[in-house]
């Protein structure tokens, strides 16, 4: 085995047809915080929608593919854009060439690949302006398809999808989608995160143990064991609900997975959920510390298919998506408007991390016996790219 963690397309599937805002932070956050935390707060409501369910969401692919869309904005379209984004009203181009090299730099080649891409209609003639952004801010291909043969044009899209997740996600786009006369333009984003553990678990320590889902009910899950020393604290929400997080680094330290489930046995996950922000996460460092644990933590597979229309248009996002009303003058002399954002995301955690051995082994002869931290009920996750604060995956785990 050699895959540890996330494997995500994150497509805003942006199909392009004819036809309350954000409060600003008093902290200074980046760009990478600001885009995830749009994300962030569309993953809040889907999770509140569905609050028994598994949830994979990529924060930074929502983002990512608003911000390609952005360019071509103008208006109210665009006002709402920036707003929900935090961005500054000139457009934030250059930091988000800047945000998106570093996250695909030399050093996270191993880690992270990010694609984007744009379907445009044979003939559909968009603004030089537009597709210099895209390509300059983004790195986005552009390749013509023909909509009037929308299986065709879906299994071409399917396969750019499948080839940028390694086939982890496949069959993103139904043809049923692209309405063969109106189609004008499909916008994909998509990220590949593989990473491996800076401190392995050991598969034969995996061991069948109880988890109490999210319904109440006891399951059998395989659940991984270590004894190493991990970042941990525990947070409180406003509200006074008392959580524990956990940091869980990859190889190579700019990455790591952060674990949170409150610290009561009693108290749902839902209740540290409105607490989640950029923020929040970025304050998690100021009570955590580093100690010598026992850390049981399941295996899991979670995929999880979310349409983002009806997050973002309650976060006063809606423009876009209301034909006569979304102003994308900029990206073409054609009137659109955006008919379906959808997003696909699967993840996968497993032992695998055998390349921090050494550090597992000088872990191993700290002293004092340590206590047990055992994830045997439901917890939210995030991925984190720590230099940018960028949020690339988040998910709420109720049954691994």
């Amino acid at each position: 085995m050699s895959c540890v963690c996330v494997l995500c397309t994150s497509v805003l599937l942006a199909v392009l047809m004819l036809c309350g805002a954000v409060p600003e932070s008093q902290v200074p956050v980046s760009y990478g915080e600001r885009g995830s935390n749009l994300g962030l707060q569309v993953f809040r409501r889907v999770v509140q929608e569905k609050p028994q369910e598994n949830v994979v969401l990529s924060p930074h692919g929502v983002a990512s593919i608003l911000g390609m869309l952005l360019p071509g904005a103008h208006g109210n379209t665009k006002r709402q854009l920036i707003a929900g984004l935090r961005y500054k009203k000139k457009g934030p181009y250059k930091i988000l060439r800047k945000l998106h090299k570093t996250l695909t730099s030399k050093s996270n080649t191993d880690l992270v690949t990010i694609a984007n891409a744009l379907f445009p209609q044979e003939g559909f003639d968009m603004h030089d302006d537009f597709l210099e952004a895209s390509r300059d801010n983004f790195m986005a291909d552009s390749h013509s398809l023909d909509y009037r043969n929308p299986q065709q044009a879906a299994d071409f899209i399917n396969e750019w999808v499948s080839n940028r997740t390694k086939g982890h996600i496949q069959n993103l786009v139904q043809p049923d989608i692209l309405d063969p006369t109106l189609t004008r333009l499909v916008a994909v984003n998509s990220i590949y995160f593989k990473g491996l553990w800076k401190s392995r678990f050991n598969a034969q320590n995996t061991k069948m143990r109880t988890f109490t889902g999210g319904d109440g009910k006891s399951y059998k899950v395989p659940m991984m064991s270590q004894l190493s020393i991990f970042n941990i604290g525990m947070a409180n929400t406003p509200d006074g609900v008392k959580y524990r997080v956990i940091e869980l680094p990859y190889h190579g330290n700019s990455m790591s997975m952060f674990i949170a489930l409150p610290s009561d046995e009693s108290t749902p996950l839902a209740a540290i959920m409105p607490h989640l922000s950029t923020e929040t996460v970025h304050g998690w460092g100021s009570v955590m510390h580093q100690g010598k644990i026992r850390l049981l933590l399941p295996k899991f597979t979670a995929e999880a298919e979310v349409d983002l229309e009806g997050p973002l248009s309650a976060m006063g996002i809606r423009d876009l998506f209301i034909e006569g009303k979304a102003d994308f003058r900029h990206l073409s002399s054609e009137p659109v408007h955006v008919s379906k954002a959808l997003q696909k995301a699967k993840i996968e955690v497993n032992e695998d991390g055998t390349k921090a051995a050494v550090a597992t082994t000088a872990i191993v002869l700290a002293r004092s016996s340590p206590p047990w931290v055992i994830v045997d009920r439901p917890f939210v996750f995030l991925i984190r790219h720590n230099p940018t604060g960028t949020i690339l995956f988040s998910g709420q785990i109720n049954k691994p």
